[in-house]
């Protein structure tokens, strides 16, 4: 008897486990023994009822965009999850250049997030075993304790620089260059004051900080081996030149595109073929990227065109449907890697019609 072999398709499958993990997160946060009381308050005056109305993930559209001054304006233990009351937390904040920064609460996420992106590295890209030197932003970010897990997941510890991005931007915004300057000598000369004087072989910095650390020191003649980035804009010529020129083509690279709302979306290793253009796929299901309309975000732009970054995240500890960043981006198909959509050549959204500031990214 002949035996017929069905043929799995990666991409309907991701897509399954994506509806299931949905149905999932929605029965955990809207539950009145799990969820949390600004989304269980939220439920009641909703006019429906997610946990009948949501099926699968095209379901989410039944949700309006997340206003993110709702993480402003409101006491972040309204979105401890019942489930998790009485457990301490830690606190994160996104950038906050101006008045109250957004804010979310966390217990484990964060380590399963960075967990999640060393599985896709091999031992020899980020060598096991040796010291992270991470330039950034510390303080109320959980970028600082994310870099540690991450240096301590792959055998390592991780020495810190610390980065205020607010400072640099309100001294760029008022006009304050000079000082400027002065602040990411600074913040550069305490960089190579450890490349020098400790092992140090994997890094985490914004493009900007790498740039100017190598044009003082080789990295690759400091011992780096891997460097990880974060950081918004990456023109395509840039990542050319970073790959060429700041690391020497001997550096392993790692651009990420993340925030503290989603975590970290990997991108898809470079080919030929790519020219030097960055794609990041999300850590789905946990967060979901969407390429959306501007002027119609319930509509997805086809593959190839720009439009607008729509973030959905879904973790036992933090719901938050739909919310439009502040980032535009090209939809790309998925991948063999990651069988979803991803996001390519991120930019600050309408980046082209007005003047941005990103100061030290």
């Amino acid at each position: 008897m002949t035996q017929t072999v069905t043929q799995t398709n990666p991409i309907e499958t991701a897509r399954a486990e994506l509806d299931r993990y949905t149905r999932e997160m929605i029965a955990w946060h809207f539950s009145a023994d799990t969820g949390c009381p600004y989304w269980l308050d939220w439920a009641k005056n909703a006019g429906w009822n997610p946990l009948e109305e949501v099926k699968g993930f095209d379901d989410m559209l039944k949700f309006e965009a997340f206003d993110d001054a709702v993480l402003r304006d409101t006491d972040p233990a309204r979105f401890i999850p019942n489930a998790y009351a009485g457990k301490p937390y830690n606190v994160f904040e996104t950038g906050g250049t101006t008045g109250m920064p957004k804010q979310r609460i966390g217990w484990e996420d964060y380590k399963v997030d960075y967990s999640e992106f060393s599985d896709n590295y091999d031992e020899d890209f980020f060598q096991k075993g040796t010291n992270w030197l991470m330039v950034g932003p510390t303080g109320p970010r959980r970028l600082r304790l994310a870099i540690e897990h991450l240096a301590n997941v792959r055998g390592g510890a991780c020495y810190f620089i610390d980065l205020d991005p607010r400072w640099v931007k309100r001294l760029i915004r008022d006009g304050e260059f000079d000082m400027a300057r002065k602040y990411k000598e600074h913040v550069v000369d305490q960089a190579i004051t450890i490349l020098k004087n400790r092992n140090i072989a994997c890094m985490f910095t914004t493009p900007t900080i790498l740039e100017a650390i190598a044009e003082r020191i080789s990295l690759p003649k400091a011992g780096i081996k891997g460097v990880f980035v974060g950081g918004t804009t990456m023109t395509p010529q840039y990542v050319r030149f970073l790959i060429e020129e700041v690391l020497e083509n001997q550096v392993n690279f790692a651009p990420t595109y993340g925030n503290t709302l989603m975590g970290l979306a990997i991108s898809r290793k470079l080919t030929p073929e790519d020219n030097y253009s960055l794609t990041y796929y999300a850590p789905q299901p946990r967060a979901v990227l969407r390429i959306v309309n501007p002027d119609n975000p319930d509509e997805l732009m086809d593959y190839d065109e720009y439009g607008r970054v729509e973030l959905t995240t879904m973790t036992k500890e933090f719901f938050m449907p739909r919310f439009l960043e502040r980032d535009e981006a090209i939809r790309r198909k998925p991948c063999e890697e990651f069988p979803w959509d991803g996001v390519g050549d991120v930019r600050p959204f309408q980046s082209e019609k007005k003047n941005v500031i990103e100061g030290v990214y």
